[in-house]
C-alpha cells in the first residue's frame, strides 16, 4: 500500500490503481493485490527464533524499509522447509517477500544453492510484474533471503559458501561505493546526472565518471531490462 494519504480504484481486470494526494499512481497485479491483502508466511506473533537455524536481518536505503527473516533449512537434504518474516516495508515490499517466501518453500522446500540464485526479477515475474517506481521494493526480501542464509553457513560451518557482498569504493574522494550508485538507481536514478545529484561521485573527480556509466548501465539492465 501506498504510504500516506491514497486512493485505490479497482479495475475491471483485477488490478488495483493506487494514486497518491497528487494524484499520481501506479497500478498493482491482480497478484501484488493478493500477496499484499494475504501476504503468506508473515510473522506476526512472538517468535521461538532457537526454532530456525538461519535468521537474517537487512535494511534498505533506498527505501527506509526493514526486514527480518526466519528459515528452517533440512541440513540433510540441504533445502529450506520454512520461511518467516517480518518487515516495517511498503505494500510492494510486503507483496515480494511473501511471493519470495512461497517460492522457497514450494514442492517440499528449494535447495539452498537454489535460492541464492532467485533473482528480484524473477519475484517480479512470479507477481505479474511491478510499477518501476516500485521495483527497489523487492531487493529487500532478496537481500533478507541472502542475509539468513549467509547466517546458517556460518553457524554450519559452511563458510565457502558465505556471499560476500562488501561494497567497492568507486570515488575516493566523495567514499560513494558501487552500492551507494546501486541504490541510487534503484531508487529512479536513471543517468549519470541524476546519479551525481543523488551521490555526488565524479564532480570533482572525472577519472570516475567511465566507470559509473559502465555501473549505472549495469544496474539498469539487471532491474528494469
Amino acid at each position: 500500500m501506498v504510504k500516506g494519504t491514497s486512493t485505490i480504484k479497482r479495475t475491471e481486470s483485477g488490478t488495483a490503481d493506487v494514486r497518491d494526494r497528487d494524484g499520481q499512481g501506479w497500478v498493482y497485479s491482480a497478484t501484488v493485490k493478493e500477496h499484499f491483502f494475504n501476504p503468506r508466511n508473515l510473522m506476526l506473533e512472538d517468535i521461538d527464533e532457537s526454532q530456525y537455524n538461519a535468521i537474517g536481518r537487512v535494511g534498505s536505503p533506498a527505501c527506509g524499509d526493514e526486514m527480518k527473516m526466519w528459515l528452517k533449512v533440512d541440513e540433510l537434504l540441504d533445502t529450506i522447509k520454512e520461511c518467516k518474516w517480518r518487515t516495517f516495508g511498503c505494500g510492494s515490499a510486503i507483496a515480494a517477500t511473501s511471493m519470495l517466501s512461497v517460492m522457497v518453500t514450494e514442492k517440499g522446500g528449494m535447495q539452498t544453492g537454489a535460492a541464492l540464485k532467485i533473482t528480484p526479477r524473477d519475484i517480479m515475474e512470479r507477481l505479474d510484474g511491478l510499477p518501476n517506481r516500485k521495483i527497489h521494493c523487492s531487493v529487500l526480501g532478496d537481500k533478507a533471503l541472502r542475509s539468513a542464509l549467509n547466517n546458517y553457513f556460518r553457524a554450519s560451518g559452511q563458510f565457502d559458501r558465505i556471499i560476500v557482498e562488501g561494497a567497492r569504493i568507486i570515488d575516493s574522494q566523495t567514499n560513494v561505493t558501487d552500492r551507494d550508485i546501486e541504490e541510487a538507481v534503484l531508487d529512479g536514478a536513471d543517468t549519470l546526472e541524476k546519479v551525481q545529484q543523488k551521490t555526488k561521485v565524479g564532480v570533482g573527480n572525472p577519472d570516475v565518471v567511465a566507470e559509473v556509466e559502465q555501473l549505472i548501465r549495469f544496474y539498469k539492465e539487471k532491474y528494469y531490462s
